[in-house]
């Protein structure tokens, strides 16, 4: 049975399901219809495609980034997660983009998965999470593709440009999942990956 997380809510992810190994991380979420003239004058271009990029930064122990898995590097050297592609649109039904992660696979130097979604060129386009609905995130048992559990994003995240989804991390021997929803005004990766090093970002 899968589990309905709330912001903050953490959960072991082998508890329920063990043996588990390779987990399905899908990220899905639905652009708001905008409407014509002077609406889309205040959007910049009236483009209604928002280009969200889901990642996932690979920390250690104290928090560092030492690896990032995002549509410019789909894999990890080893294979332990790999990014199954790029959504330019965010349109119809189901997830968006799909992250596939071998736990038994994950380098010991390796503790936290921090996923992370962003809107490519959000400045130029004059684009933001508000202009996003549905925003979720859910972990499905790659063998059987049976749902663990799922996060539905729902806070205001008017003006906010990325969104820090999710961090699956170790715990005494096995893996957890934090259910995280902070929306921040970063403009891209470089600007996350700055703000994680000053943050080191924990559970």
């Amino acid at each position: 049975m899968s589990i309905n997380l709330k912001k903050g809510q953490k959960i072991d992810l082998r508890k329920s399901n063990p043996g588990l190994s390779t987990i399905r991380v899908g990220l899905g979420w639905d652009p708001i219809e905008q409407g014509g003239g002077f609406l889309k004058s205040l959007f910049g271009s009236g483009n209604t495609d928002i280009d969200c990029d889901a990642s996932v930064f690979l920390l250690n122990e104290d928090s560092k980034p030492i690896d990032l898995v995002y549509f410019g590097n789909l894999r990890t050297k080893n294979d332990s997660i790999i990014h199954t592609g790029d959504n330019l649109t965010g349109e119809g039904a189901g997830d968006d983009e799909v992250i596939l992660v071998d736990l038994d696979k994950i380098p010991s130097q390796v503790n936290k998965l921090l996923f992370v979604v962003n809107i490519y060129d959000c400045v130029r386009r004059n684009q933001h999470f508000g202009m996003i609905k549905n925003a979720y995130i859910r972990m499905t048992d790659a063998k059987n593709n049976s749902e663990i559990a799922r996060y539905n994003l729902s806070d205001d995240y008017r003006g906010r440009t990325a969104l820090l989804v999710g961090l699956i991390y170790r715990y005494e021997g096995t893996w957890k999942f934090s259910a995280i929803g902070e929306g921040t005004n970063d403009t891209g990766l470089n600007d996350m990956k700055k703000n994680l090093e000053r943050r080191a970002y924990g559970v």
